[in-house]
């Protein structure tokens, strides 16, 4: 941090130190010593200043008008320009939350006007205003991204949610910036407190409406399941796969797992038949809706489809151990299967390396004659049934040779 300060002091001529000023997020991470994500800054200075500096003023129907530059080792950085220093309180006042409320010039003085620096100390989000919710809903979703890092709403802020129905005002974010803020949340420390929070508050269901649905849907025969429902048991699941990786992947695909029993029958109830098929039916639109990368997208319905064969691993054949592990490598899932297994079903899949490996073994690999299989007289089928002979044997070998 002291680092990237005294590169801005260098950057910026001194005259002017006195009146540029980090401010918003990029304060806060100062004072609590961590890594700023973006270099945001506001500046009571000439304009003819800023763009000598190589800025460009980018113009916005939505928020206040910014100038503009990319510069190593800053990456982007963005300045809102203030006609006067007495403008500054006005446009803290204007922010979400006091903890980003707070302004540091570059000669080192910091401005608080809504006393950040104290809830920063207790870790509150506290509104600047009592409009600060309303007047950008999406800060609602932030603050829940937040509290996955162990920052806690105020109760005002709390009684504010629960003053009215969001719903009308959720409906002018775009959902690329719901599922930005969820997935932001899902890398973060507690990430399944994100999703309690909408639940609890009611607010989000516009975007994502089968995690109010999980509540009413059994999650599996009690023996199984005596977590009881679909939405506290993928919850823990997320929560088992959060403390082995830090893959939002990962974690992503441990939430909806179980997409496919949202949709079975209620007649195939509590043992949901078939869910793993149905999820992965239901997977592309899910993602589709969403604005969700085509990677998400392809590792969930693999998730969705395989979840089921993976937990029964021991139980498997060597050829469907083989074919299980063709389609992960295919999904992408591949290295995180295993963890998928134990925080849904607590068990594990010795063997799976082995039979990676042998998934990825060419035909000379394994050792079948190159004119076998551009011999036309064999039939498709029976050349893939060759192979797969080839893989049980190279699969059973790797067993015999792993160490204890």
């Amino acid at each position: 941090m002291q680092r990237l300060i005294a590169a801005l002091k260098s950057f910026f001529p001194e005259h002017l130190h006195s009146s540029i000023f980090m401010v918003g997020g990029m304060v806060r991470d100062v004072l609590l010593g961590v890594e700023c994500q973006d270099v945001d800054l506001a500046a009571a200075v000439p304009v003819s200043e800023l763009t000598a500096l190589g800025f460009r003023l980018v113009q916005s129907k939505s928020t206040p008008n910014i100038y503009f530059r990319f510069k190593e080792p800053f990456g982007k950085i963005e300045i809102t320009w203030l006609p006067t220093l007495d403008a500054l309180p006005d446009d803290l006042s204007r922010r979400d939350f006091t903890v980003n409320a707070m302004a540091m010039s570059l000669d080192g003085k910091l401005s608080d006007p809504l006393g950040g620096q104290a809830d920063l100390q207790r870790r509150t989000l506290r509104c600047c205003s009592p409009t600060s919710l309303t007047d950008d809903p999406l800060r609602i979703l932030r603050a829940f991204r937040f509290e996955c890092e162990g920052w806690r709403l105020d109760a005002e802020a709390e009684a504010i949610l629960k003053s009215r129905d969001w719903s009308e005002d959720l409906q002018r974010i775009p959902v690329e910036r719901f599922s930005q803020e969820m997935l932001k949340a899902i890398a973060k420390e507690d990430p399944s407190r994100f999703f309690r929070r909408m639940v609890e508050f009611g607010i989000g269901d516009n975007f994502l409406p089968e995690i109010f649905r999980m509540a009413a849907i059994t999650a599996g025969p009690p023996q199984h399941h005596p977590e009881g429902d679909l939405f506290t048991h993928s919850l823990q699941v997320l929560e088992r796969m959060a403390q082995m990786t830090p893959d939002p992947t990962a974690r992503f695909c441990a939430l909806f797992h179980d997409l496919g029993k949202l949709y079975t029958p209620p007649e195939l109830h509590p043992k949901h038949h078939g869910h793993d098929a149905l999820g992965a039916e239901q997977v592309p639109a899910f993602c589709k809706r969403l604005r969700l990368p085509v990677s998400l997208q392809r590792a969930l319905q693999s998730i969705n489809r395989l979840h089921n064969n993976a937990n029964r691993w021991k139980e498997l054949r060597d050829s469907t151990k083989i074919r299980l592990a063709m389609d992960a490598i295919k999904g992408g899932i591949q290295d995180f299967l295993p963890l998928q297994v134990a925080a849904d079903y607590h068990a594990q899949m010795p063997g799976w390396e082995d039979a990676l490996k042998v998934a990825g073994m060419n035909a000379a690999q394994l050792g079948i004659d190159p004119a076998l299989l551009n011999n036309k007289e064999v039939a498709p089928d029976k050349l893939q049934q060759i192979i797969m002979q080839h893989r049980v044997r190279a699969l059973a070998e790797q067993s015999r040779t792993r160490p204890e």
